[in-house]
């Protein structure tokens, strides 16, 4: 296989793996205030994404892959709101355990990785385009 058809699935892969990210992102902003619904019910569990790379044997070059989508294990935040229909014979609420300013940079970080994939691809299609322009000048 050429390297750039090699290069533009490489970054295909990582366009792939960005946006299950964004996804994953998204839920979590979501869902940031999202309690349980009955008294003592645990709230929204953040959840988490791990990526791996995978040997693609067709391209023979690894690809980004979404290894896992998992929930994090952290504590949930804890406020006293005895109105809430979640909340214990105490008075607590269980809040979720995201934190919407690391999510946000995340996103942003995600997005940047999404945007350099893509432009990778678009130049790739260029090279391409250029090379086949190329060839029929010189027939």
């Amino acid at each position: 296989m050429d390297p750039l058809s090699v290069a533009s699935r490489i970054a295909s892969s990582g366009l792939d793996v960005q946006e299950t990210r964004m996804r994953i992102l998204s839920e979590n902003l979501a869902n940031s205030q999202s309690t349980g619904d009955t008294p003592g019910s645990d709230a929204y569990r953040r959840k988490t994404i791990s990526f791996s790379w995978e040997l693609d044997r067709s391209i023979g070059a690894s690809r980004a892959k979404v290894a896992k989508i998992d929930y994090d294990p952290g504590e949930f935040n804890i406020e006293y709101d005895p109105g809430n229909p979640a909340a214990d014979e105490n008075g607590m609420v269980k809040l979720p355990n995201v934190n919407v300013l690391v999510e946000l940079a995340d996103m942003r970080e995600a997005n940047r990785s999404y945007e350099a994939n893509l432009q990778t691809v678009k130049q790739t299609r260029e090279l391409v385009s250029m090379t086949l322009d190329l060839l029929r000048a010189g027939q």
